[in-house]
This record gives structure tokens, C-alpha cells and sequence, in this order.
């Protein structure tokens, strides 16, 4: 059992019923030191624990700790270049702040670190009372199905969920088989779990015979196995294979469809591996495989699909463009948009998605309705987030020609139709209760490139901001082999996306807030914060308020050992401790391939939290890499997330309602929850993505 998982999946721990009785004052004395963390027990849970002897309470007590400690960042000690931060920041002199940030900057070049020193004065306690977490009693059951989920998820998985099978895969061992899912949608998550059967199993053959497919599958399955970027978007080193491995792998490519279409577009990625599994070697065994390398190392001419697909959409030949898409219907419905405004008979387009649709993933289908139910409405940016590790987004100018309401309808009815068709199938859910605030939150249609968090939810979901006057935003990080300087920094925007202020290390105290100084060192860690005033902002006209952190030393983040950010929510600035562990609203691991990103941005007149979870581009050579630098790039990233159009959970589950159940609005008479803070939240996402799409 791994505590660490299933308090960050489901929030709940599983622990045997003992044979013993605890008196109550040693229970209290456990729930006491977890309050002081944010964290409480449920009464089932409470009562489990009372049921343990000493000796198992205390092992228990000894393995939950830790994990809660990381999960709110309270694992390390937070000490800012100042203190008492943020009075003593507020009531310092310029000439005080600027000779401290010179001297800290001159221990740099001395190579040597030097910061002011000042006695730590007495904090008031914590002024009012933040919301517990709960933790619940879960089940064996529950949480081997964390592994079942993930596996058989129809979107792409992040890091964090590949840690988790990892730690599955590692421990089970053979035995992990069993929860494998019968069908594993997703072919980047089945080349992972399918190189993990490789790593940790002796009977991957046969499972990997039923799930490689295609030769796509084939060589996400040997990336996969190299520890390499399974969505072939970055270059994998590929090292030598045994013979038993090499037929194994040579073999699935046999008995896939061994496209060369599919060959041909990872043509160099082929030849490369090619060279490791000597498939010249095995030709009268593999003929297929055999002489499709031999296409490929000879550049031999052969026209592709795609190549014939663009053909046709040069001469403006829509019906045969149309009729060849067709046999990839995801490849229809991703150009049907393109289709549509060139074609001389839209309806004919329209029939011809109908006809195929069925073979359309869930996830493609809700994108497209999305797409053509807000096809007419003006925005500005059009926004895309590309395949990769790295969590990045690029806006354009929205310049779509028009089509007509009529040729958006049926579109749309198209979709509907076949995914209530589709939802239909599945199990009943009987009385259904749905939570009209699941309109904020976007359906992961991918979690490849989503960090791991307190509270993971998919990217451009609002969460609610709990009231507060002072928001505060912290950092924490520790650097590896060379000095490592991260920055945190705060914009204020109006909603028309003009600047009102910043706060970052050249600009310590404004008019909105204060920072806690900017330290460009941490051999031993180190943490910035800066506190925002809601009010103050709000009356110099400021509605969003961008988090910032950018690698002034230019090192990507996933360099550093550890980095994490978050925000805390805090009634008075100067109460409390100045990392307050009960305070953390949501904290992130910051592990990105990138020296800049954007977690989140505050929506003061909404009151709420845009989960962004985005990475910035490089700077040109030369530029600093700060808040200043990058204005620019995160007012347009600004701009089009607040204004991004995406599926809501509030609509992928009405259409689950409309195929298998009833709604009702009260939660006690549900049979099935579809809600912010039960039954199945935005925060299950592994369950929304194996279950739902």
C-alpha cells in the first residue's frame, strides 16, 4: 500500500481493522498534529485507527506524516530573505531594500552567500479558521482500481500518473496482470503499461500481442521502453536489444498492420531503430517487417495517405478529399472544419462524418461539437496546445471563414446523436444529481503535460477562490549542480488585458502587495512569497492576477532536484506563520522542460482560480529571463485563456444523463453524484477518463 497515492488520487488511506482499542486521547493526539498540517479524519476513518495497537498506530502515524507534510509543501523550511515578511518588507526604506538585494547580488560574483540578518519577532496566531481537508477509509480494491483507471484512461497520461503505474508495476510484479484492463483505448498509455509488462513481468508477450495494433503502437512500445516521449514528439535514444527482444518486437510489427503509411510518417525514428533490430536478418521469419525497412533505408517512393489526402485538397477536390478521409474517420472529424468552408455541398461533408462517426473517439466527437457550438461566436484568438512533454499553448488571430448555422446544426446533431448512442450502451445511472458549478471545469481531454498537484484538475478549469483579503503565493526550490536562481512574480491586469503592476524581484513593494526579496541561490533551498491585497488591487482597477516564475539562470526546471509553487489564502498578512501549512490552497511541482510558466491566474471579479499549468518559450538570446521579459508572451496567454472555449464536465455529463438516467436536484436522492465535492468530482480525472469518454 502506497499512502502517498491514494491520499493524492482519492484523498483516503486503507488500513486493516485491528483487534485492539485505542483510548481516545491517542487518536486526538494523531488528529491534532494533522490539523496543524490542513488534514482531518472522517469518522470511519477515526474509528479504523482506534482499532490499532500502539505499535501499529505508530507505524502508521510515522508513514502518513511525510506524505502529508509534501503533499502542502511543509516538508522543507521555508526562510525568505526577509523574516518577518511582509511587515518588515512594508516598512523598510528603499535604500534598505536595494542595499540588502545589492549585497545578496555581490555574493554572487564572490561566490558567496550574503544575506541580511535580522531577528525572527513573534508572529500573532493565524487569524481565522480554514476549511479542512478530509481523509477517508478506502478499500484494496479502490486502490488497485488507480492502476486499472490510468492504464485504461482514453487520454493521454501525465508524469505523475506514470510514476504511479510505475510504483504499481514494480510492486505487483507479475501479479500486476490482473489489473491490466481488457482494452487499453490510448496508445501512448498502452505502450507505457505495455514497457512496463516488458520491465517487471515474464508474460508480456501475450498481453502485447492483443494490444499493438498498429506499427505506430510498435515503436511507442519500443520508445516507451527507452524511457523516451511516447507521443514522438521529441528524439529518443535507442540502445541495443537482445535477440529474444528483437524478434518479440519484430514479430508485433509482423502481426500489426505494418502500415507504411503509418512507417513513413516516423520515417527517421524507423530507420534508427532499424538499426537495432537487424531486421534484415529475420527476413524469411518477418517478410513484411523486412521489406518495409527496406522502403524506408532506401527511400524508395511511395505515395502515403496523407500525401494523396493534400493532393486532393490543392486541386479543391473536397469529395474525393472526403471520400479518402473517410476511411480514418478521426482524421475526418479533425479537418471536417476545413471540409466544410470549401466545399460546394457542405450536406454531402456532413452525411459522409455521419456515416463513419461511430468509429470516432469520445473525446475527438466532444471536441468537435464544442467547436461548432461556439463556431459562430466571435473571439479574438484562436488557442492550441501541441503534443509534447511540455506544457505549452499558442494563440493565433481568429480568421475563420464563416458557414452557415445550418451547417454548424447538423454537425452538432451529428455528434449528439452518436454519442448518446454511444453512452447508452454503458451501465445504467439511475437518479442523477449534477452540480450546475461543473460548468468551470474543462474535460481532460489530455494530462500529458499536466504537473503534479495538491489538486489536479485539467487545464483552464476556474476553481472557486475561498474569500481572503491577502493571497499569497509562494515558492520553493533547491538546485543541483550549478546555482540556480527561480523568480517569482505576480502581474496585475484589467479585464480589457492593460497592465496595472507587478511585483518581481526589481519591484518589492507596490500599491497591490509585497515580496519577500529575491534570493538567486539554494544549495539548501530556498522560498520567495508575495502577498497580494485583494482590495487595493481591485480599486486600481485589477482583475486577473498572473503567477509568474521564470529561471533567471535559464537551467529548465526539471533540472533542479525539487521546485514547487502554490497559493495560500489568508485573512491578515501579518498572522500566522509566514508558510502555513493549513493556509495551502494548492501547491504544484514545477517540472517542466522550460525556464518560464504560468500555474494559475486569479479572476478577482469572478473570484476564482484559472488552472493554466502552462510553460513559456525561451526569450531571445541575451534577454533577461523575468516577469518584464516575458509581458508580452503572457498578456496574449492571458487573453486566450480567459476567453478559452472548452467542453465542460457539466456537458459531458448531461449527455451521460440524457443516454442512461434520470436527473434529480437533491443529492440525497441520487443514485449516482456528479458534483464539485462528492460522488465524482473534477478531481477524479483518471475515473472521468477511463469511465466517462
Amino acid at each position: 500500500m502506497n499512502h502517498e497515492i491514494y491520499i493524492a488520487r482519492k484523498r483516503k488511506v486503507f488500513l486493516p481493522l485491528g483487534t485492539a482499542t485505542q483510548p481516545d486521547h491517542y487518536v486526538q493526539s494523531l488528529l491534532e498534529n494533522i490539523w496543524g498540517l490542513g488534514f482531518t479524519f472522517s469518522k470511519a476513518l477515526a474509528e479504523r485507527v482506534a482499532t490499532l495497537s500502539l505499535e501499529e498506530l505508530e507505524a502508521f502515524y510515522k508513514a502518513l506524516m511525510p506524505v502529508l507534510k509534501t503533499a502542502v509543501g511543509a516538508h522543507v523550511v521555508h526562510t525568505p530573505m526577509y523574516p518577518n515578511f511582509p511587515w518588515q518588507v512594508m516598512e523598510a526604506s528603499q535604500a534598505e531594500l536595494c542595499t540588502n538585494a545589492w549585497l545578496h547580488y555581490l555574493g554572487d560574483t564572490l561566490d558567496m552567500r550574503i544575506l541580511p540578518e535580522y531577528d525572527t519577532e513573534e508572529r500573532a496566531p493565524l487569524r481565522g479558521t480554514p476549511p479542512l481537508k478530509i481523509i477517508d477509509l478506502g478499500t484494496l480494491e479502490e486502490f488497485e482500481s488507480i492502476f486499472t483507471d490510468l492504464a485504461g484512461s482514453k487520454v493521454s497520461t501525465s508524469n505523475a500518473d506514470k510514476h504511479t503505474l510505475l510504483w504499481f508495476a514494480q510492486h505487483y510484479q507479475n501479479d500486476i496482470g490482473r489489473l491490466v484492463p481488457d482494452v487499453m483505448p490510448h496508445k501512448e498509455n498502452m505502450a507505457f503499461v505495455g514497457a512496463l509488462l516488458l520491465l517487471y513481468t515474464t508474460a508480456a508477450d501475450r498481453l502485447l500481442t492483443r494490444h499493438c495494433k498498429t506499427a505506430t503502437d510498435v515503436l511507442r512500445l519500443v520508445v516507451a521502453y527507452f524511457n523516451g516521449d511516447v507521443s514522438l514528439a521529441e528524439k529518443t535514444r535507442f540502445h541495443k536489444l537482445s535477440r529474444p527482444r528483437r524478434k518479440m518486437l519484430l514479430h508485433l510489427l509482423e502481426q500489426s498492420t505494418c502500415s507504411l503509411d503509418d512507417m513513413l510518417k516516423y520515417r527517421e525514428v524507423w530507420k534508427r531503430l532499424g538499426e537495432k533490430l537487424h531486421p534484415s536478418e529475420y527476413t524469411k521469419q518477418f517478410p513484411r517487417s523486412a521489406q518495409a525497412f527496406e522502403t524506408l533505408r532506401n527511400d524508395k517512393h511511395y505515395r502515403t495517405f496523407y500525401s494523396n489526402v493534400e493532393m486532393a485538397l490543392k486541386q479543391h477536390d473536397i469529395p474525393a478529399a472526403t471520400t479518402l478521409l473517410a476511411t480514418r474517420p478521426g482524421e475526418l472529424a479533425r479537418r471536417l472544419d476545413r471540409l466544410l468552408r470549401n466545399a460546394a455541398d457542405p450536406h454531402a461533408v456532413v452525411n459522409a462524418f455521419d456515416a463513419v462517426a461511430e468509429r470516432v473517439s469520445t473525446s475527438v466527437l466532444l471536441q468537435v461539437l464544442t467547436h461548432f457550438e461556439y463556431r459562430l461566436t466571435p473571439n479574438d484568438l484562436r488557442v492550441f496546445f501541441p503534443k509534447g512533454e511540455a506544457s505549452k499553448a499558442f494563440a493565433i488571430p481568429y480568421n475563420l471563414p464563416a458557414l452557415s448555422p445550418e451547417t454548424c446544426q447538423a454537425v452538432k446533431d451529428v455528434c449528439r446523436k452518436h454519442l448518446i448512442n454511444r453512452f447508452a450502451t454503458l451501465p445504467p445511472l439511475g437518479k442523477v444529481f449534477l452540480d450546475e458549478a461543473l460548468h468551470n471545469f474543462t474535460v481532460p481531454f489530455t494530462l500529458r503535460s499536466a504537473s503534479k498537484a495538491l489538486r489536479t484538475v485539467s487545464r483552464g478549469s476556474k476553481l472557486p477562490l475561498p474569500q481572503g483579503n491577502i493571497i499569497r503565493f509562494f515558492i520553493w526550490w533547491r538546485e543541483g549542480r550549478s546555482r540556480a536562481d527561480i523568480d517569482l512574480s505576480a502581474v496585475a491586469i484589467t479585464g480589457e488585458h492593460q497592465l496595472v503592476d507587478e511585483l518581481a524581484y526589481y519591484n518589492l513593494t507596490t500599491l497591490g502587495g509585497y515580496h519577500s526579496g529575491d534570493i538567486t541561490s539554494a544549495p539548501d533551498g530556498a522560498s520567495e512569497f508575495i502577498d497580494i491585497d485583494v482590495s487595493k488591487l481591485r480599486e486600481k482597477g485589477a482583475r486577473y492576477i498572473i503567477m509568474c516564475l521564470n529561471a533567471f539562470t535559464e537551467q529548465p526546471f526539471y533540472d533542479l532536484p525539487e521546485c514547487f509553487a502554490g497559493v495560500m489564502i489568508r485573512q491578515e498578512a501579518n498572522s500566522g506563520e509566514i508558510y502555513e501549512p493549513r493556509t495551502v490552497e494548492n501547491k504544484v511541482d514545477i517540472t517542466a522542460n522550460a525556464r518560464g510558466c504560468i500555474p494559475m491566474i486569479l479572476d478577482l471579479a469572478d473570484q476564482q482560480i484559472l488552472w493554466t499549468d502552462l510553460s513559456l518559450s525561451r526569450m531571445p538570446p541575451f534577454a533577461l529571463n523575468n516577469a518584464g521579459t516575458n509581458m508580452p508572451a503572457m498578456m496574449v496567454l492571458t487573453r486566450a485563456m480567459t476567453s478559452l472555449v472548452k467542453t465542460s464536465l457539466y456537458d459531458l455529463f448531461s449527455l451521460h444523463i440524457e443516454a442512461r438516467g434520470e436527473r434529480v436536484l437533491e443529492k440525497e436522492k441520487a443514485d449516482t453524484i456528479f458534483a464539485v465535492d462528492a460522488g465524482i468530482t473534477p478531481f477524479d480525472t483518471p475515473v472521468i477518463a477511463a469511465k466517462f469518454l
